[in-house]
């Protein structure tokens, strides 16, 4: 089967294209992330993607027309879900890029579609299946193909390394920036 990969990034593709070439599927990379904050953020994890897929020997649809820090958050503030105490921001973000892959996976005529997102612990991985499976449903003719790639977790930290890729330290967007360094603002705001 052809497979369009969602990619996060470099070091969270990895693992995600060895299973899938291990269960015996032909893996493209698709790399459209509008959410990533800030833009040398985004340039960062781009070119661990085309390091990544260097050492993979993977093709890439570079979708970087759809990158727009403002309209992302535009969208986000317009939905009313900067605040993501019940995950509707993370749904949105998942929803938006996963849409995204089903399009561009019926474009050029893959048999499905998968994302990275599902290799990380840290995402909320059942809201990542109920979203590519409604991507799946408002593009006829594109199909989501679910794989927990989570087995996969410290092999890829350890290639990811080995290869020395860049690896980032939170999940993409300003408020997950926020969440991720919040600590230590108020740890500055005790000391005091």
């Amino acid at each position: 089967m052809r497979v369009l990969l969602h990619a996060c990034c470099g070091p969270c593709s990895i693992m995600c294209v060895k299973m899938l070439r291990d269960a015996g599927h032909d893996v493209t990379a698709y790399f459209a992330n509008p959410n990533i904050h800030p833009v040398m953020e985004y340039l960062r994890r781009r070119e661990a993607m085309e390091q990544a897929a260097a050492r993979l020997a993977l093709p890439v649809i570079w979708q970087d027309d759809v990158y727009s820090v403002s309209g992302w958050l535009a969208a986000v503030h317009d939905q009313g879900i900067a605040d993501n105490a019940d995950a509707r921001r993370c749904a949105y973000c998942y929803a938006s890029r996963l849409t995204l892959t089903a399009a561009a996976a019926r474009e050029h005529g893959f048999d499905a579609f998968s994302t990275s997102l599902l290799y990380s612990r840290h995402q909320r991985h059942e809201l990542i299946r109920e979203e590519g499976e409604k991507a799946a449903a408002r593009v006829p003719g594109s199909s989501f193909l679910y794989m927990d790639f989570r087995p996969g977790w410290q092999e890829g930290i350890d290639l990811s390394k080995e290869w020395g890729l860049y690896r980032q330290n939170y999940c993409a967007c300003i408020f997950s920036e926020e969440e991720r360094f919040l600590k230590k603002v108020r740890k500055l705001a005790e000391a005091q």
